[in-house]
């Protein structure tokens, strides 16, 4: 009797404990399952998703959308595969605008004394870059009889009439004043005609006339007014800087150079023009560690001027002066065309950048150094 009592007790014990076995089982395969559909994440197909998933981490709120907090915005939509990532569109942004600083209009002659070394191609460029930068320019080519500003802006077809035209009443300022095409704020100004020569009642006063005729049109005052000085020290020299307030001298590191724009200071001070900021054109830094070169540091402590910009050596301005097209257009931009940029930035703001020390090379010795060779 008690041997069947104890059998159907152990009987009722192991069914009870199975079923619990068994439910027990299937609650926690259930959980496993719904904990991996929650977890797994798109396959990785490609390098770009590889890339993207090592970047961003999944985020939680677009599984458990009732965890996300209300106050927040939404959660944006879940990216599909494959994750596009977003391109870079430009190397070098600023992040404000360049603060003019002086009154407006700003005069600044750009010369060098010496010839060739890059005055109207900084003129071009720097005109330019201060247009896309938002400012109104006046570009006045003062070169008598040899005038080239005007090929360098591919605008010598548009040129019908000058300021000798304007002296003698032939036409109006405004109609020769050419407007460029491509930025509408940036205008061209030439005083004469290529192979003529101007009436000997023309001077610097002739010319401080013509800017104070531009500061009274009905268009509004010009931001700038950059006048493309003449090589030499002569009459068109003089003519050139007597309505400007400002210089920018343009040299080139070698001996020549120097020594003319060392004498073309001299001269911008005896005028009264005290602000005065030079651009080193035409830099090579492999010459400067070889010791074939002198370098930014020794240009700047020989004038002892204010550095406005330097310019390194580029294939690319001959192209662009062939064309027509200053390199500040150019897409991509040249390193020459954003060392144009970066200077244009300073004198809107009337700053100046500080020269850095090129390491030079050791120079290499021979087999026969060990004897003094």
């Amino acid at each position: 009797m008690f041997f069947f009592f104890f059998f159907y007790l152990y009987s009722f014990l192991a069914l009870k404990t199975h079923s619990l076995s068994l439910s027990l089982s299937l609650s926690l395969s259930e959980a496993t399952v719904k904990t991996k559909m929650v977890s797994l994440q798109p396959p990785l197909t490609n390098s770009n998703t590889l890339f993207y998933s090592t970047l961003t981490p999944p985020n939680p709120f677009h599984y458990f959308p009732n965890l996300y907090p209300k106050t927040l915005n939404p959660p944006p939509p879940p990216l599909k595969p494959p994750y596009s990532l977003p391109k870079i569109q430009s190397i070098l942004q600023y992040n404000r605008k360049p603060q003019l600083a002086g009154d407006t209009p700003r005069v600044v002659v750009i010369t060098s004394g010496k010839g060739g070394v890059g005055k109207t191609t900084t003129t071009a460029n720097v005109g330019l870059s201060l247009a896309r930068l938002g400012f109104s320019v006046v570009a006045i080519d003062a070169d008598v009889g040899l005038r080239n500003l005007d090929l360098l802006l591919g605008l010598e077809n548009r040129v019908n009439y000058t300021v000798v035209e304007v002296l003698n009443g032939d036409c109006r300022l405004d109609q020769a004043l050419v407007r460029d095409k491509r930025w509408s704020n940036f205008e061209l100004l030439c005083i004469s005609k290529p192979r003529s020569k101007l009436p000997l009642g023309f001077g610097g006063k002739a010319l401080t006339w013509l800017v104070e005729a531009l500061k009274d049109r009905e268009e509004g005052v010009p931001d700038f007014i950059l006048i493309d000085c003449p090589a030499g020290i002569d009459a068109g020299f003089i003519t050139a800087i007597t309505p400007a307030n400002e210089a920018v001298l343009v040299t080139t590191p070698d001996i020549t150079s120097l020594r003319d724009a060392d004498r073309v200071t001299g001269l911008l001070e005896c005028d009264g023009i005290r602000d005065i900021k030079m651009i080193v054109n035409r830099v090579r830094t492999d010459m400067i560690k070889g010791e074939d070169m002198m370098s930014v540091l020794d240009v700047q402590e020989m004038l002892g001027l204010a550095l406005l910009g330097v310019i390194p050596e580029d294939s690319e301005v001959i192209r662009s002066t062939n064309r027509g097209y200053p390199l500040v257009l150019n897409k991509p931009p040249t390193l020459a065309g954003l060392a144009f940029e970066q200077a244009a930035w300073r004198l809107v703001e009337q700053d100046s950048m500080k020269a850095v020390m090129v390491e030079e090379e050791p120079k290499k010795r021979g087999w026969f150094s060990f004897f003094g060779g």
